[in-house]
Formats: C-alpha cells, sequence, structure tokens
C-alpha cells in the first residue's frame, strides 16, 4: 500500500485469483484501522499545504501523466492476470488513463464570478472539499481510479483510495509508482476486504465520497455517508437499451453493436445489455449478432489474438448462468453460446437469446456479463416505453440512418447519455458521465467533475 509516501505491507494479505486460470497471482495486504487513520491524517496533513499552488499541481499531475503512460507495458500483464481482458486492452486502458491527469493539469477552476450591488460586492469561487475517499470496482480498475484521482487532485483536494478486492495489484504498484512523484500524503492507495469500504466511508476525516460500483453497495455508500454529511458522487449500474429502427444496415452495425455489448466480456456499466429491433428485422439481427458471438475468439488474455477473456469473478461467471438458465427456462432460444466454458477459468460462452419479453430476469436486470437478449417490436413508441420502464437510466443507444429520426429518439429517453450509431467507446475526459435514477448520483468527467470536487464560496464585501 502507499500511505504518506512510503510502502507499507500488512500484517494479514489476501489472495487474488487469476480469472483466466483460477490459480492465484499474488497476494494484498489487508489495511488494517490504524493504517486507515494513518492514511487519512496524512492526507489531511497534505491537504494544507497541496491545495495553495494551481501552477504546482499542474506541474506535477503533468509528470504523473508521463509516469503512468510509461509504466502502461510494464503493469499490462500485471492487469491482465488480476483482472482477465485482453493484454491490448489492459495496456490500453492505463495508457488512455494519464489522458485525464493532462486535462486535469490544464483546465482552469470555473470563475464564478462577481455580483455587485451598492453597498456590497460578492466574490464567488470554488474551494476543495479537503479529503477524498475513493472506491473503484473491478471491471476497470485504473481508468475509473484516474476518473477520480485527477479531478480531485487537480481541484486542491488529497485522496485515499480503496480499489477492489478482486483486482488491487496493478492500482497498489500505479500507487507506488506515483509516489516518487505526487508529495507524499496526497495520493493514498489502500487494499482489503471489508469491512475497509464501510469504514473508509464512516471514517470522519473525508469530506467528499466518490464510488463506482453496484447500486446494492452504492445504496449502502449513500446511507454511511448521510450519517456524516458526506458529499457523494455514486456512478452504478446500468441497463442499457440499443433501439435499432426500421431503415438500419444490419451488415454495418453488427460489429459495433456486437462490441457495445461484449467488450471487457460485457463487464461494463455502459455495454448495451438489451436490444430492441423491428419485427421485421428481427431475425436478420439476431442471426447476425449470434454468427458474430460464435465466430469471437475467447481465452486467456496474454495469449494473440483473443478477443474476450473470463468473467473476473466466479460470482459474475455463476450470475450469468443463472440468468441465461432462467431465461431457458422461460421459453428462450439461445442463438449463440449458453455455456460456461471447461477449465479452471470463469470463461462463458458469449451468448445472444432471442424469444424473450420484458419480464425475464436477462431483461429487466443487469447481467455483467457476456449474454445479450434480442427482443422484438411493433411500435417504436412501445419500444421507447420499455426501454424507460428500467429503474436504471446510465445510457442507451439508437442505430438508424435518419439522424433527425434518432435525435428525437434520444431526446425520449431517460438516461444520462445516448449514443446515435456507435457505442462501446470510452468516453473522452471532456464528457460529463452519470446516470439517472438507480444509476447514479452526479457526474464525473469534465469541467463538472471537476466542479463535483469542490464547494462554492462567497466574500461579501462592503463597498467604500
Amino acid at each position: 500500500m502507499t500511505i504518506d509516501g512510503e510502502a507499507v505491507g500488512g500484517d494479514e494479505s489476501f489472495e487474488i485469483i487469476n480469472p483466466a486460470t483460477g490459480a492465484p497471482v499474488g497476494r494484498a495486504p489487508q489495511c488494517s484501522p490504524a493504517q486507515l487513520d494513518a492514511a487519512m491524517n496524512a492526507a489531511q496533513r497534505a491537504f494544507g499545504t497541496w491545495r495553495q499552488d494551481a501552477a504546482a499541481r499542474r506541474e506535477v499531475l503533468h509528470r504523473a501523466a508521463a509516469v503512468v503512460r510509461k509504466s502502461a507495458q510494464e503493469l499490462g500483464p500485471l492487469f491482465t492476470e488480476e483482472q482477465g481482458r485482453p493484454l491490448v486492452a489492459s495496456i490500453g486502458e492505463i495508457t488512455y488513463s494519464a489522458d485525464w491527469l493532462d486535462y486535469y493539469a490544464d483546465l482552469e477552476m470555473p470563475d464564478e464570478g462577481v455580483v455587485t450591488y451598492p453597498d456590497r460586492t460578492l466574490e464567488i469561487s470554488r474551494r476543495p472539499v479537503g479529503v477524498v475517499g475513493a472506491m473503484t470496482p473491478w471491471n476497470a480498475p485504473i481508468l475509473l481510479a484516474m476518473w477520480k484521482i485527477a479531478p480531485a487532485l487537480a481541484a486542491g483536494n488529497t485522496v485515499v483510495l480503496k480499489p477492489s478486492p478482486f483486482t488491487p495489484l496493478t492500482t497498489l504498484a500505479l500507487g507506488r509508482i506515483l509516489a516518487d512523484t505526487l508529495p507524499p500524503g496526497v495520493l493514498n492507495v489502500l487494499s482489503g476486504l471489508e469491512p475497509l469500504g464501510r469504514d473508509l466511508v464512516a471514517h470522519p476525516t473525508p469530506r467528499k465520497i466518490s464510488f463506482t460500483g453496484s447500486v446494492p453497495t452504492g445504496k449502502l455508500v449513500a446511507a454511511a455517508a448521510a450519517q456524516d454529511l458526506k458529499l457523494i458522487t455514486l456512478e452504478l449500474g446500468g441497463n442499457d437499451a440499443a433501439i435499432l429502427l426500421d431503415d438500419v444496415d444490419i451488415d454495418a452495425i453488427v460489429e459495433p453493436l456486437f462490441f457495445s455489448a461484449f467488450a471487457n466480456t460485457g463487464q461494463i456499466c455502459e455495454a448495451t445489455k438489451r436490444v430492441y429491433v423491428p419485427r421485421g428485422l428481427y431475425g436478420k439481427v439476431l442471426d447476425a449478432l449470434a454468427d458474430r458471438a460464435r465466430a469471437a475468439r475467447v481465452g486467456n488474455g496474454l495469449e494473440p489474438d483473443v478477443e474476450l477473456g473470463p468473467l473476473t469473478t466466479p460470482f459474475q461467471r455463476d450470475h450469468i448462468e443463472e440468468l441465461v438458465d432462467d431465461a431457458r427456462a422461460a421459453g428462450a432460444t439461445i442463438a449463440a453460446g449458453g455455456r460456461r466454458l471447461p477449465g479452471d477459468g470463469y470463461f462463458f460462452e458469449p451468448t445472444v437469446v432471442g424469444g424473450v419479453e420484458d419480464g425475464t430476469r436477462l431483461v429487466d436486470e443487469e447481467q455483467f456479463g457476456p449474454a445479450l437478449p434480442v427482443i422484438p417490436y411493433t411500435d417504436l413508441d412501445e419500444a421507447i416505453r420499455r426501454a424507460n420502464r428500467s429503474p436504471y437510466g446510465l445510457g442507451g443507444s439508437v442505430w438508424t440512418r435518419d439522424l433527425d429520426r434518432a435525435r428525437a429518439v434520444a431526446r425520449r429517453l431517460d438516461t444520462g447519455r445516448v449514443r446515435i450509431n456507435t457505442a462501446g467507446q470510452v468516453p473522452p475526459p471532456e464528457a460529463p458521465f452519470g446516470g439517472v435514477k438507480w444509476s447514479g448520483i452526479g457526474v464525473e468527467n469534465g469541467p463538472w467533475g471537476l466542479a463535483a470536487f469542490t464547494e462554492l464560496h462567497v466574500t461579501e464585501i462592503a463597498n467604500p
């Protein structure tokens, strides 16, 4: 771990498993309550200095970006071994995450302005909140950590970061690499099983909690943070619907539509998780997606030419199997896949399911894995109503040759983001990212993400 710039072990540790093999890849230290206190105290001490000099922060963050990019080739194999995705994607995530450090290093804090009255003047500015507690999931551990680290540090805050206990090793390694660039205490990286997450949220020092993860855990984070009236940003789950219109070019969209659902083996919060297709095109779309699923190269991410790796955790593989079996029992057609693969890894075949409707668990729940339901519709208004019926509201997509129709549909979807004829790409640092309903509270990225790590401050001055 990294506490106050120093490398710190633990009296206890826990095992990290390679999801492609089922074998141990390493161990991570279990942070003790005393070490959590030490990290919080270090962050609080560092805050007093770090907040004062924006120009110095910019210089340090640019240096940190260069360090992260340089580390990508070294850390990529470790990332793949603990998370499972193909090596090229692991290296790409680490490399791309550095863009957030550069972006926020150059982004000016918004000027909220001056309001003048005859007798007084109000100067409105933004100030950092203080110590930030950040918690990240296992599906994109480095990128999602940087979505929190970069804007928090740029705003003048300090950070105590806890990665998922399923994929902590690359984040811990990156913390050690950055310790030579960032001042002591500015970024502290801890690891541990529960109750570390609960203790971090409940700790009296942080004034802001930024969490990315599941809806049930997000609700617990919100409730715990409320006890101390902490600020929160919650980026939670999604059940994103892709709506195909009746003029869609199936041959042109099958590849991007497939990867919008199956990239990272479906373990992306904004992945396409259900597809609504005009009834007249239903059979052709189902067959095209099934053909692509059968052709996908599945295997250990360290092997060449692998497109899809294993699921990261055994419980996620079991969850996918349960949802597919439930759909099969309800009379669904398994157009491709449908089974776990043999061996010790957590592999499940890329699965395309037809003959399902709303009310089936595979359609209604967030599967977060390689199983995609394809659902026919007769009326576009009906498809939009069905897409909006979900308690989630993270993202969605519309596929058509008519951009005016696409925009009209996009305006009616109850989501934080809608893509037209595209899906699957990571949003750039400039783009706000967040959902509505159960998909979260607040946004990350862009100037809005920077503002989320600040509080408004008013100085009132009597005029001469």
